[in-house]
């Protein structure tokens, strides 16, 4: 059909087919939505996704266990913390390591939910000015600098830390770095209040909000909607309650649901999951045990550096691991972990090498796409964005 042929046929047809993104900013990402208009009204939305096409679980299959940490952060690059755990959750359960030394399971637990923390920042901020509120986006990037300057301060680096891995973490804390968090999260609950005044009770934000996207309970389970989606439309399911990993059922935590399933519920949901953070991190600081930060095996971790001018087995360990890495015993595996966007896992297959034989990541990303696709069904146009918005997504683990 020439170009001629197809735009008498647009022109014939009761509707008008709309392209939203790759390139605009409300897609938070390089996403394609082709919108099938009535007027004002979306008919259908057809998600066209691969635009980023990163390669990282392929690339994965040809590099050592622990090269994969730094892909793994470039994921869900809002929230490199918890990639990094979920990985080597799934990696420690090949090799049979059932347990981590208690250290290091609390400055796992600090990391990930100050990632959620600093994710939802994100989201609040990009959410709001999607829908007109610019103030909020600054002082939630306010925030969320505090918490990459916590990243930096721990691990050398703002955004990509790679600091969990197969073992436990990559460095000690350090009471400088942990009278910073506590800081942190001692003001933290005035600056929620800040953004709330801002928002929860906003009339304009209400009409955008409420009764928008909805999503019944129902309908979030068939379209394999997970975490804040899924807590929104009032099912409180939480891997961090059904099955504690690192020790969270240590932590004393609420799960916030929702009612209606709309945005504002997905709002609320997320501005208390950071209130619930906060609780957490303030609990691990409180009670952050003594005692090594990774495994004293070195086969699996790197001896400490100031071993290695003392002893010749340490010397040999270092060089054994960094030259050839960890071989896992051959199996397969997968463990769910409760991400900012809701269930993230790897599925790893080994056969037994220093590489995984097969990688695949369980992103709430991509699986959120067809249910918010479902949820612009009869919205209008301008409720499309409020709609992406709230699904909070990530392109890096979509393309992946």
């Amino acid at each position: 059909m020439s170009i001629t042929e197809q735009g008498l046929l647009e022109r014939d047809k009761d509707t008008m087919t709309l392209n939203m993104g790759p390139q605009h900013p409300s897609t938070h990402g390089v996403f394609r939505v082709v919108l099938e208009m009535d007027g004002e009204i979306v008919k259908s939305a057809e998600p066209h996704i691969g635009f980023l096409h990163t390669g990282i679980e392929k690339t994965g299959e040809h590099k050592r266990y622990v090269h994969c940490i730094p892909m793994t952060d470039r994921l869900d690059y809002l929230n490199p913390p918890q990639n990094n755990l979920a990985f080597s959750l799934t990696v420690e359960k090949l090799l049979g390591l059932d347990e981590m030394p208690p250290r290091a399971d609390y400055l796992r637990v600090i990391m990930c939910e100050l990632g959620r923390i600093g994710s939802h920042l994100i989201w609040l901020g990009t959410h709001a000015l999607d829908i007109g509120a610019m103030t909020v986006f600054l002082y939630c990037w306010r925030e969320r600098e505090e918490i990459l300057d916590l990243n930096e301060m721990i691990s050398g680096v703002r955004m990509m830390t790679s600091y969990i891995r197969p073992g436990g973490v990559a460095f000690d804390s350090f009471p400088e770095w942990l009278d910073k968090v506590r800081q942190f999260v001692d003001h933290f609950p005035d600056k929620v209040d800040e953004y709330e005044s801002l928002l929860t009770k906003n009339p304009i934000w209400l009409d955008r909000t409420q009764e928008v996207g909805v999503m019944s309970a129902e309908d979030a389970m068939n379209w394999s909607m997970s975490g804040p989606v899924l807590r929104a439309a009032g099912i409180p399911f939480d891997w961090r309650k059904q099955r504690p990993y690192s020790r969270y059922n240590e932590f004393d935590f609420e799960v916030p649901v929702g009612e209606k399933g709309d945005v504002y519920d997905r709002y609320r949901v997320r501005v208390e999951e950071m209130r619930q953070s906060r609780e957490i991190i303030k609990q691990a600081l409180d009670r952050l045990p003594d005692g090594p930060y990774k495994l004293p095996d070195n086969k699996v971790s790197l001896p400490d550096r100031k071993t290695l001018h003392t002893s010749m087995e340490a010397l040999i360990h270092h060089f054994k691991l960094v030259s050839d890495g960890v071989k896992v015993p051959a199996g397969e595996t997968y463990v769910p972990t409760e991400g900012a966007r809701g269930e993230v896992g790897f599925y790893i297959v080994s056969d037994g090498g220093n590489t995984p034989l097969r990688m695949k990541l369980r992103a709430p990303s991509f699986m959120g796409i067809p249910g918010m696709c479902k949820m612009m069904e009869g919205a209008y146009i301008a409720d499309v964005v409020a709609i992406i918005g709230s699904i909070d997504i990530v392109m890096g683990e979509v393309d992946r």
